[in-house]
């Protein structure tokens, strides 16, 4: 016989409400709000996947092993994913630390693509990558081997997470970058780690050639993501010139404006840019962490081999050619 009724969204935020007002005291209040308020929703469908593309087209077989640099700085602990995503894709990945540039062991002349790391750069205590980007900036060394390699239109860059910080913060020596945006503390004023719903917009990046329109899950873990711009009219700069390559979503496929959909508060959801030519894509979530069937805290359907964002890193190695 019956002993209990109840509907398990009550239930669930009955359990939750404890936690819910410590938040409140903590975090910001009103995405503790949105949060809580979107507990046991009957119309969110969950996290979904739709893709634009056949992720078991054969890829163009190239023999020849472009090097590309995977750049690190202290506190960095995300390039050995990086490393594994290039290096599967046809790159011979070379492990770069920036001390390497700074004191000129290595010189990034010698690299077709550069892809710049996350995870903790300074213990993100320098505001994330911007220290990052000052280690650079403020060497005449770092700063020419940086702005030679960005220039060269044979060459690619790829910022993730920190290295997406750390590319905004650099572009002034971007070709193209001008109207981008640099990335600030989390709307809710925590690290934020998350499995969150995006969509792959139209866009020059040709890292996502091809991908436009896919919507795909996929690992956050930043607590300076939320995009901030220098001067009115640079969104829809970069929207009128193609160069807003991904944003965040809500479980029913709409822009994700609130918490916990859109964990940083950008607007519009914009979670990754790129330049003008598209040889220059920074984003905030991380592609390189998920790429493997076996990663990932939740897929649709089983991947025996590698999931849908290999692609990006496969565009990569197809557009060296």
């Amino acid at each position: 016989e019956p002993l209990l009724s109840a509907k398990r969204s009550e239930l669930h935020k009955l359990w939750a409400e404890t936690s819910h007002r410590i938040a409140l005291l903590r975090d910001n209040p009103d995405c503790v709000r949105e949060e809580f308020d979107a507990i046991g929703e009957t119309s969110d469908p969950g996290l979904s996947m739709s893709l634009s593309f056949d992720i078991d087209a054969a890829p163009a077989v190239f023999t020849a092993k472009p090097k590309i640099a995977i750049l690190r700085e202290q506190g960095v602990n995300g390039h050995i994913e990086m490393a594994y995503a290039f290096n599967a894709a046809g790159f011979e990945s070379v492990d770069v630390h920036m001390s390497d540039v700074l004191e000129g062991r290595v010189s990034l002349d010698g690299f077709t693509g550069l892809a710049a790391c996350g995870g903790f750069s300074y213990g993100d205590v320098l505001g994330a990558g911007q220290g990052w980007a000052k280690t650079i900036l403020f060497s005449q060394r770092g700063r020419d081997e940086f702005a030679r390699f960005l220039a060269d239109p044979r060459k690619f860059a790829l910022g993730v997470c920190n290295g997406c910080q750390m590319f905004a913060a650099l572009k002034d020596i971007v070709p193209g970058a001008a109207a981008w945006p640099a990335f600030r503390r989390n709307r809710s004023e925590q690290f934020e780690a998350r499995w969150s719903l995006v969509e792959v917009l139209e866009s020059k990046s040709v890292l996502f050639d091809g991908m436009a329109g896919s919507r795909l899950p996929i690992a956050v873990a930043h607590g300076e993501g939320r995009a901030v711009f220098d001067a009115e009219g640079d969104l829809a700069r970069l929207k009128a010139s193609g160069q807003l390559a991904m944003r965040y979503l809500d479980h029913q496929g709409r822009v994700a404006t609130s918490y916990p959909f859109n964990p940083n508060g950008s607007p519009e959801g914009i979670t990754s840019v790129c330049n003008d030519d598209g040889r220059v894509t920074i984003l905030m979530p991380h592609a390189e962490r998920t790429i493997h069937g076996v990663t990932g805290s939740w897929w649709p359907q089983a991947f025996a081999g590698k999931t849908p964002w290999f692609r990006m890193f496969q565009n990569a190695r197809k557009w060296v050619g």
